[in-house]
């Protein structure tokens, strides 16, 4: 593993060594987590989950393997977004505050909030190859969305989100979206999402684009107005795809470690 490997290897996993301490806090609501144990003690002196056998350790081992993995596709959301914004940094020669866009909103509760955004890239800071390569990208993306936003003025960079994946249908995470494709069309950014994994919701994802944002997705697919890996290898100047290929066997052994780890009650 070269030098550039061992670092971006690094960015990626350290968010989801993290889920490897996981523990289940089962309504214990100021607990950093219940231990075996615990978990035993608060059950075994429950004489309702006592008498129909709630305290078994197989229960917890339940619970820590539930919560886990859900930790564990978060974090490795965290993985993906360090991973990406890394490699745009490098390849395009961008510092982190070129790369950075936020915007104030109005929350629920009418207090204000931040949306940070997983990075930007705007065309005047880019040198000229990789200026060249992103507009003609920028031009050909615009085709994807829907025809309304063709009529706006035209991008002048694009801000992205990047995700793992996108199984989810939540009201809340659709709206939040949507909100942040607004925002950025009103700064003359383009919004992308820019997803690692194949498994996406395609009811979202088709709204998401008659909404004009771009999806991007880890099909592997030439198209880079279609695909992750396509984008990072034809418009960033990177081949994310060889990365993963030639560190599989790495970052398998500790994914799977943190895996195996939950699946256990101990």
């Amino acid at each position: 593993m070269n030098e550039q490997d061992t670092r971006m290897v690094e960015l990626f996993l350290e968010p989801v060594r993290k889920c490897s301490t996981y523990k289940p806090a089962f309504g214990q609501g100021d607990s950093d987590g219940l231990t075996i144990a615990d978990f035993q003690s608060l059950y075994g002196q429950d004489q309702f989950y006592a008498w129909i056998g709630l305290d078994d350790p197989l229960l917890y081992a339940a619970h820590k393997a539930a919560g886990g993995l859900t930790s564990v596709y978060r974090q490795i959301g965290v993985g993906s977004e360090r991973l990406l914004r890394a490699i745009m940094v490098d390849s395009l020669n961008l510092s982190d505050t070129q790369m950075e866009w936020r915007y104030n909103y109005a929350k629920a509760d009418k207090k204000q909030g931040v949306h940070i955004l997983d990075a930007k890239i705007v065309l005047a800071d880019l040198t000229p190859q990789p200026k060249q390569r992103f507009e003609a990208w920028l031009k050909s993306a615009l085709k994807q969305v829907a025809p309304s936003t063709t009529r706006r003025r035209q991008p002048t960079g694009a801000a992205f989100e990047i995700r793992q994946g996108y199984k989810s249908a939540d009201s809340k995470r659709q709206n939040a979206d949507l909100r942040f494709g607004i925002r950025a069309y009103q700064a003359y950014l383009l919004p992308v999402f820019a997803i690692l994994s194949s498994q996406v919701s395609d009811p979202v994802i088709r709204r998401y684009r008659s909404d004009g944002m771009l999806v991007l997705t880890g099909l592997p697919d030439r198209d880079s107005t279609i695909s992750t890996f396509a984008f990072f290898k034809d418009v960033i100047g990177y081949d994310l795809a060889a990365f993963f290929e030639r560190n599989s066997g790495h970052l398998k052994r500790e994914v799977r470690a943190v895996i195996k780890g939950l699946l256990t009650p101990e």
